[in-house]
């Protein structure tokens, strides 16, 4: 890792060593093992529509800068559920995406839709604080994880009640996540070292993978010939953010894209 990766992970890494001590990880899971999640893999494969948008919310990102100042994650939420978002995904990283907190609790709150945190989690700690913020799912980054670790926290996370979108962007990344027992995996198109994008990498994730996870493709989708695309790739879904939060109707924005 070089360069932005390096500079938001090692935030992570400090504000976890400023942590506060809480209760041992197996008391943990008596508190955050609940049987009201919405299952984001149901909500991703269900009957209908073939192509299914995991639809984001954010304020700002490193690479685009300011994208929505001020936006309000419940208004946002609501026109995307009524646009036909299948679930939502909220960033929830305050020094470098512009989260406030109860973004995530707020957007939830607002619609019916599984709600996935969208953040640089490193340890199982995070997945449990994930799962008490009210999140139904969570991303796991396969390039931050060992794989051992990924494995682990893939098992902790579905313990407490958590669906794993894991996230790749090589082939090699792709058969980490397979092998780390990954159900659903989402292809970040976008190099997060170039910046640069390749929308064909979802293509080969689902020759690698075949029939069996869910696929998610990932950055730099945001016109209906990008749809058209992941079609023919044969993802299920797509994570679609940017595209829709700098359109002046981020609902009609979404309406468009699944015409």
């Amino acid at each position: 890792m070089n360069g932005l990766l390096d500079r938001i992970v090692a935030a992570k890494r400090r504000a976890h060593a400023e942590r506060k001590p809480v209760l041992p990880a197996t008391l943990w899971h008596d508190v955050v093992v609940r049987s009201d999640a919405r299952p984001l893999a149901m909500a991703l494969r269900k009957p209908g529509r073939q192509l299914r948008v995991i639809a984001e919310f954010k304020r700002r990102s490193p690479s685009a800068g300011e994208i929505r100042p001020g936006a309000d994650p419940a208004a946002i939420a609501g026109e995307y559920a009524a646009a036909g978002a299948s679930a939502l995904s909220v960033l929830t990283d305050g020094e470098f995406f512009g989260a406030e907190p109860g973004d995530l609790g707020r957007a939830q709150q607002a619609c019916a839709l599984p709600v996935l945190r969208k953040d640089f989690l490193l340890d199982e700690r995070d997945l449990l604080e994930t799962r008490i913020a009210g999140a139904d799912a969570a991303l796991l980054i396969v390039r931050l994880l060992p794989e051992p670790l990924l494995s682990a926290l893939i098992e902790v996370g579905e313990r407490a009640g958590l669906s794993l979108l894991v996230e790749a962007h090589t082939d090699a990344e792709v058969e980490t996540a397979l092998r780390a027992g990954a159900q659903i995996i989402g292809v970040n198109h976008r190099d997060l070292d170039t910046l640069t994008i390749d929308l064909q990498l979802s293509a080969r994730a689902r020759k690698l993978a075949g029939s069996g996870p869910i696929l998610v493709g990932e950055s730099g989708i945001g016109t209906a010939e990008h749809m058209a695309l992941m079609v023919e790739h044969g993802v299920d879904a797509v994570l679609v953010g940017e595209s829709l939060l700098r359109s002046p109707s981020p609902g009609a924005k979404l309406r468009e894209l699944l015409a």
